[in-house]
């Protein structure tokens, strides 16, 4: 056996990609992509889209809110993203006397654009690998607390020397290859956001669930917003003397369109893959982490559902949260069936078996790959009933009964004071204005009653109170905490506030119920702490094992939520034998798709019928004339790449990412470059809605529309 020593930046410098698949890092453009990106139809320098000191496409690209993608489009600030990116602050400045959900928003001037209270947007100013910084002095065979610990506090320092050196600004080192790399990110925050114009949930959200990862797709799954600054461009909280934020760089809209093959590239923050996931992970996935997901959240959303049809107010109020719940509901159906379709789990196992021989074969024991895959195997076994009790805790009781929200943050808090009182008073009214108590009270009853059909050991509130005083009976239990507890009603947790007693919140059922819930969920963390720190070591030796392995393919991180870049083609896909799908999608499909029924996830807007009957599309129809909306390709995202935008050959905007296709949903763990697809939006039908759907004309003027 010989031993194998290689740096990875240097493996990674080497190499040159040659393949769709891949969420590639800036920094490594020139070296590693931009051969095949030009031989694919690039026309533009890999220092035109990044560089480290010169402005780049780059520069253009934030991140919106807290798991979104966004694109500067004008010297003035204007942002493109999703309308399901946007959505969670659509809703909250909707009422029922100002639905911005059901009718739209349109502001008219600079003066109209709403504040939206707690938005965030980030520019990456600074890219930089610190992985000598956070590796160099830590012994290549560390493991387990102790590595866990050098790496903390080595990364805690470089923030501090970083955040010095960079007044105002923010600074994340996120991992990367499992923990073989690390990046270091500063960021400049604008904390003045403002809506500028949304479409109608009928437009924006047009197929609702039955369309989510589905093609052929006809969304207008797009919003807009504008970055405000001070008045020296700078991040400054919100103020009306605050102006429109300058950019020095912004993307120019291309309306001439694509067709097959053209080249296209999205750069973005794509939030979590798991490329590097072991046959025995795909196990846990498949038989608890996705059935208790989807099951969990299908009861919850049964019930927003009925209650939110029944009541414009409660639609307003569980909009959002109903949209984010089922979203990742069906992700995970879709997951499970992706992987078990296309073979997954037998393709690792294929790979897990040839990683074992070369490492046998190849490497010494104290290099830590020939036992990487049972660290991995057995943390997955030893923490697997302590995983499954955590996720139907965090679920089913921590995330899906909302009375447990300001009973947890009440908690924490030993005493409030000065200042502190307004902030929490400001906090929980902004909570309570999303809780509807008749409905949590259901969600309550359904989630205590699948938990004791389901879980094999229950918080002891079933044992102590429920059995004990309520004879087993789960309803009468949840009607008397909801009746008895004050976290039902806001009027007396504001006035609770006003004038704090530790002791109101330690004797309240709802805080009975949160300890008791937290007490079982930490029991099982400490289970599932030490089996952790192994799959960590494991998982960090697989992937440096693979790289020295296979040393002439390019190899991407897993995404997360640092920014990327992936390109392809615009290309159609075969779903199945003698079906094939059309590359893009027209305003005619969201007519026949129509359902005349107001408040239907198909229904068309009036407005939008009628300028499709009169064929008024403006100058924003294809060579055909049709409107386009939606278009596919071959493109590597995930969620968080929400928004980003896709760019043609030259760098110019020609629509916003916002889904992937139903028949690869296993892409996250596994690329399927025959049907994996990216589902954007076209910007010509963003700006046939801005035009002549919403009559907003006047932000055009400031966009650099080809």
């Amino acid at each position: 056996m010989k031993k194998i020593l290689i740096s990875l930046t240097a493996l990674m410098l080497s190499l040159s990609a040659m393949a769709d698949e891949g969420m590639w890092l800036l920094p490594y453009l020139k070296k590693m992509n931009e051969k095949d990106m030009k031989a694919k139809g690039l026309k533009l320098k890999a220092e035109e889209i990044y560089s480290a000191d010169k402005l780049a496409l780059k520069d253009a690209i934030v991140i919106f809110g807290r798991g979104c993608t966004g694109e500067i489009v004008s010297p003035n600030g204007l942002l493109f993203t999703n309308h399901h990116c946007g959505y969670p602050n659509i809703q909250a400045l909707s009422s029922v006397e100002h639905d911005y959900l059901k009718f739209g928003f349109w502001a008219m001037n600079n003066q109209e654009e709403i504040p939206a209270p707690g938005l965030e947007v980030r520019f990456i100013r600074q890219i930089h690998d610190v992985t000598a910084d956070i590796l160099g002095n830590i012994p290549s065979i560390s493991g387990g607390e102790e590595r866990v610990k050098l790496v903390g506090e080595n990364k805690q320092a470089l923030v501090a020397k970083l955040e010095q050196e960079n007044p105002g600004m923010e600074v994340i080192i996120p991992t990367f290859f499992g923990g073989n790399q690390f990046f270091a990110f500063v960021m400049e925050v604008y904390k003045d956001v403002r809506l500028v114009g949304t479409p109608p949930s009928s437009i924006g959200k047009f197929g609702g669930e039955t369309d989510n990862w589905m093609w052929p797709r006809h969304t207008g799954d797009f919003s807009i917003f504008r970055v405000y600054a001070g008045k020296d461009n700078r991040p400054a909280e919100y103020s009306p003397e605050n102006v429109p934020y300058k950019a020095d760089k912004y993307l120019s809209i291309s309306t001439q369109g694509y067709k097959e093959g053209d080249f296209a590239m999205i750069m973005g923050f794509p939030g979590s893959t798991t490329r590097y996931m072991t046959s025995s992970e795909i196990d846990f996935m498949l038989e608890v982490d996705n059935p208790q997901r989807i099951y969990i959240r299908g009861e919850r959303q049964a019930i927003l559902k009925e209650d939110m049809a029944a009541s414009d107010k409660v639609r307003i109020q569980y909009a959002s949260k109903y949209a984010q719940s089922s979203n990742y509901w069906k992700n995970s159906i879709g997951m499970s069936r992706g992987i078990q379709k296309l073979n997954v789990k037998g393709k690792k196992e294929q790979q897990e078996a040839s990683f074992q021989q070369w490492a046998e074969e190849n490497t010494l024991p104290e290099e830590g790959y020939i036992d990487a895959l049972q660290l991995i195997e057995e943390s997955m076994s030893e923490g697997k009933e302590a995983r499954a009790t955590s996720q139907y805790l965090r679920e089913a009781f921590l995330t899906a009964v909302e009375i447990l929200s300001p009973a947890r943050t009440l908690a924490r808090v030993e005493k409030l004071e000065g200042e502190k009182v307004n902030e929490a008073l400001e906090k929980m009214k902004e909570w309570y204005k999303d809780y509807n108590a008749p409905t949590d009270r259901k969600v309550a009853k359904r989630m205590l009653t699948i938990a004791r059909e389901n879980m094999k050991e229950l918080p002891s509130i079933y044992a102590e109170v429920i059995d004990k005083e309520f004879g087993g009976n789960i309803e009468a239990y949840v009607d008397d905490l909801y009746d008895r507890s004050i976290f039902d009603n806001e009027e007396e947790v504001l006035a609770l506030i006003k004038n704090f007693d530790k002791s109101k919140i330690e004797n309240d059922p709802a805080m009975a119920l949160y300890k008791s819930v937290m007490k079982l969920f930490l029991a099982k963390q400490a289970v599932v702490l030490p089996t952790q720190l192994r799959y960590a070591d494991g998982h960090r030796r697989y992937i440096a094992g693979l790289m020295l392995q296979n040393p002439k393919k390019a190899w991407a991180s897993d995404a997360n939520f640092s920014l990327r870049l992936t390109y392809g083609q615009v290309l159609p896909y075969h779903p199945v034998d003698g079906v094939r799908y059309n590359y893009y999608t027209t305003l005619k499909g969201v007519m026949e798709k129509e359902v005349e029924e107001d408040g239907h996830e198909f229904f068309v807007p009036a407005r939008l019928k009628e300028l499709y009957e009169k064929r008024d599309f403006g100058r924003w129809a294809d060579e055909n004339g049709e409107m386009p909306v939606a278009f596919l390709a071959n493109c590597d995202i995930t969620g968080g790449n929400s928004g980003s935008p896709i760019m043609n050959n030259r760098g110019e905007l020609i629509g916003l990412a916002f889904d992937g296709n139903w028949e690869a949903m296993s892409g996250d763990v596994a690329f399927e470059p025959e049907l994996q697809r990216t589902i954007s939006v076209d910007v010509r039908y963003l700006l046939f809605i801005i035009d002549k759907y919403a009559g907003a004309s006047w932000l055009l003027d400031e966009m650099t529309i080809r």
